[in-house]
């Protein structure tokens, strides 16, 4: 299957989370600040990403981050409301690329680029001897 006959460049998604205690770094590491982790601001990027393109995929099929390249410029408390943003910049035989941002307000918290590969599930689930 390739992605460039069904995925577009310019397709996008946004999301929007209210910042739990459990998605802070000092909730996985005591002693640092209660703010917005990088890597769970990471996940909401991901998780933008595939929203974006979803809805575009033939069933059994899925994408999976194979790529992150992001810039955490600025912490967020907990309770604070963080919109992610994905756009499709690029689209190859078998990988997506994303432009993606996260934003508190009009308040920039991140930005970069994030790629997912796509994936048949019955068939990566059999070369991994998965059930």
């Amino acid at each position: 299957m390739d992605a460039r006959d069904f995925i577009k460049i310019g397709m996008s998604a946004e999301r929007t989370l209210v910042v739990p205690a459990e998605r802070t770094v000092g909730h996985f590491v005591p002693g640092m600040p209660m703010v917005y982790a990088t890597p769970m601001m990471i996940l909401e990027m991901e998780m933008t990403s595939g929203d974006a393109i979803r809805s575009a995929l033939q069933p059994g099929w899925v994408t999976v981050g194979t790529e992150v390249d992001i810039r955490h410029l600025a912490a967020a408390l907990v309770g604070a409301t963080v919109r992610t943003t994905a756009k499709v910049i690029a689209v190859e035989r078998r990988v997506i690329r994303f432009e993606v941002e996260a934003f508190e307000g009009a308040r920039k918290l991140g930005e970069g680029r994030h790629a997912r590969g796509l994936v048949n599930v019955e068939l990566f689930n059999k070369r991994l001897g998965a059930t």
